[in-house]
Formats: structure tokens, sequence, C-alpha cells
């Protein structure tokens, strides 16, 4: 190998330290959101307490992410992201402890959402800010290519182990996932970089200035309310111990899978747009893919079988794939460097936070219609959106290519 090679091997160490950290993470997200998601459910059996799970991680997520950006321009990104790691993990470790002496209750349930829902809202911005600063500029995109396709098996990894070792108990999974919030702690301690605190970090002022310039670009305006409302409306994650233990007839090995279908289908489509990337009729696939997820969103509804509606989560991954794909490069070509950060800032804000909130919608529907209605109504919501936004945002539906 030659000695540039070398070189620039030796200049990854701190990136692919950090991406092993960020998997371990992410896979021990993904166990405990199945293992609370079940553990709920199975103390309450309330539709009403599953949502409230998403309600109070959107609050926090919701009042905090611009603190949480003017922080992570202020301080060691890594060291935000570490502590994050470890709080989860005092988390976990806790609720073994409940679990073991049979105090988990529903409070308990609902003060560790929000717990989660801090610390996620700090972790999220400095995660994604920090990847720039490990790699070479030139090697930026296969870095970032890589992290997302490490974050998509952790995804599908994720809820498939939490919910086989949920059978074994739910302090199984708890302990699991406090040793690999642990490790990615400590791991991402020793990342190091050269910090430069920004004189520009986030603030009112500029949080405003952000939602100005989308205002007044109705095609970026479209893409992003339209992904928040599918988002909003055609959320099932939330009901899914439900579907799980009462329609499909399924323990929490099978809720796990379910959890992780739509991450299969969204990897499936990362890799066939990364060969046959799309290039013409932007703005008719991007309504086009809001519209099958909705469908497939009510086919899941409507499923009384375990097959069927595993493949119905994996085509709503596929579609939303598309959806995030799509946005995120419009966005990212229609806005100027300047603003990147401040339009970056507000869309965060109304998406990022909208899964959570979707999860509250999913289970406050739910407690009235049941279950399937809940999810049926979300996914002719969706489809309604996507034709409604083919009207309302007319530059957005005549976009043809990216440029």
């Amino acid at each position: 190998m030659s000695q540039v090679g070398l070189s620039e091997l030796f200049a990854l160490r701190p990136f692919i330290r950090f991406w092993i950290a960020r998997i371990s993470g992410t896979t021990a997200n993904q166990m405990l959101m199945v293992a609370v998601a079940w553990h709920m459910y199975d103390i309450t059996s309330s539709a009403w307490d599953l949502g409230l799970v998403g309600l109070f991680q959107f609050v926090p997520a919701l009042l905090l992410t611009l603190p949480a950006g003017h922080a992570a321009d202020r301080w060691h990104r890594g060291r935000i992201v570490a502590t994050c790691m470890l709080v989860q993990a005092g988390v976990a470790i806790m609720l073994v402890l409940a679990t073991l002496y049979g105090m988990a209750t529903r409070e308990l349930i609902l003060g560790i959402s929000v717990v989660l829902g801090i610390t996620r809202s700090f972790q999220m911005p400095a995660h994604q800010a920090l990847t720039p600063l490990l790699v070479p500029q030139r090697m930026l995109q296969p870095a970032i290519a890589l992290s997302s396709s490490g974050m998509q098996a952790a995804v599908i990894c994720g809820p498939a182990l939490g919910g086989l070792l949920y059978t074994t108990g739910a302090h199984t999974v708890y302990i699991c996932c406090a040793a690999l919030l642990l490790f990615s702690g400590v791991l991402t301690m020793q990342v190091k970089y050269t910090h430069r605190a920004s004189s520009l970090a986030a603030s009112l002022r500029s949080v405003l200035a952000g939602a100005e310039f989308v205002w007044h670009r109705k095609a970026l305006l479209g893409a992003i309310s339209l992904d928040l409302f599918a988002v909003l409306l055609g959320g099932a994650t939330a009901l899914l111990p439900i579907y799980a233990r009462d329609i499909l007839h399924t323990g929490p090995e099978g809720l796990g899978l379910l959890r992780a279908a739509p991450a299969i289908g969204a990897l499936i489509t990362s890799l066939i747009l990364m060969r046959w990337p799309i290039r013409r009729r932007v703005g008719h696939r991007l309504l086009g893919a809001v519209a099958v997820f909705g469908m497939a969103t009510l086919a899941f509804g409507l499923s009384t079988h375990f097959g069927l509606s595993m493949l119905a989560l994996a085509i709503t991954g596929a579609a939303d794939n598309v959806s995030v794909v799509t946005r995120q490069t419009l966005v990212q070509l229609d806005t100027p460097d300047d603003m990147r950060g401040r339009v970056s800032a507000v869309s965060s804000i109304f998406i990022g936070a909208s899964n959570q909130l979707g999860e509250f919608e999913s289970g406050a529907t739910a407690e009235l219609l049941g279950p399937v209605g809940s999810v049926v109504l979300g996914g002719l919501g969706t489809i309604v959106v996507a034709a409604a936004w083919l009207r309302l945002f007319p530059a957005l539906a005549k976009r043809d290519t990216f440029e």
C-alpha cells in the first residue's frame, strides 16, 4: 500500500471508531424501543398509553432541538454524543432494576420516555454534525454512505434481536441495551478531532430566517410538509405491539420482526437508488411514493396474516426511503450553502419530531376507533394528502429534475 493510502487509512481511524460506536448505540436504541413498547402494553394493555410513550418523547424533542443545535456548535460533539449514550445506559440499568424488583410501572415508563426524548434531541444534531469532521473532505460522500448502511443494518437487527431476547424476560433486553450503550459511550469518548466553537450558533432569529426561506420556496415547503403529514398520519409503529399480540397472534419476537420490516424495505431501496438514481419527474415520483406509503399502510391495517403484514411494512419503508432521499436532495440543492444549517433546523423540527407525535396520534385514534380503524384511517389520510399536495403545490408537482 502506498504512503498516501496508509495516511488516509490512519486518518479514518476516528471515523471507524465513531461508526462502530454509532451502530452499537443505534442497535441498543432500537432494542430499547421494542422492549419499552411491549413492556408498557404488558402493564396497561392500553393503546392510549402506547401513544403517550411517543408524545412524552416528542415534547422535549420539539422544545430542545434548537438549544441542542446550539450545543453542537459550541461544545465538543463527541462528548455530547457520549454523554447521551451514557445517560441512556443509565436508563436501561434503571429498567433492569425496576423489572427485577417489580417496580416497573406505567408512570416509570412515561418518565423514562421524557429522558429518552431529551437525550435524543441532543444526540441527533451532534451525530449528524460530527461525521464531516472525522474524514477528509473528498471521502465524505463514501463515509456518509457507509454510515447510512450501518444505521439501516442496526435498525433491522436491533428490533429483531430485542424481540427475541424479550421472550426470556424484559430484564434480558435491558441488560444487553445497557452493555451496548456503555460500550458506545466509552468508544465515542475516544473520538478525537480539532474542535472549533462556532460563532454562528442557532438562535431564534436564525430559525425564523430558515422558516422564511422555506415559506417563500413552495417546492421546498411542499416537500417538507408532505413528509411531515405522511409520517404524522401514516405511522403505525406505536400500535405494533397491539397488532403483534392481539391481531397477528405472535409474541415479542414477532414484534421485533415487524419493527425491522420497514428498515429492510428502506435498505433495499437505498441500494436500488444508488444504482439507478431518480433523474426525471422528481415531483411526481415524490408524490407517488407518499401515495404508495399510504396504500401499504392501509394494507397493513387490514391484514391478519403475519407474512402479508411484514410485506406491507417493508413497502412502507421502501416508499418512505424514496420520499426521504428525494426531499433531502431537493432541500440541499435548492438551498444556498449559507442557509443550509438554518433550513435543516426547520426541517428537523417538523419532520424529526413528527415520528413521536405520529405515535401519539395513532394511540389516541386507536383508543377511539380501535387499532385497525386507526391504521386504516391513517393510510387513507396519507393518500388524500398526496392527492391534495398535487394541487396545492404545483411547483413541487411540476418539478422535473433536481437542478
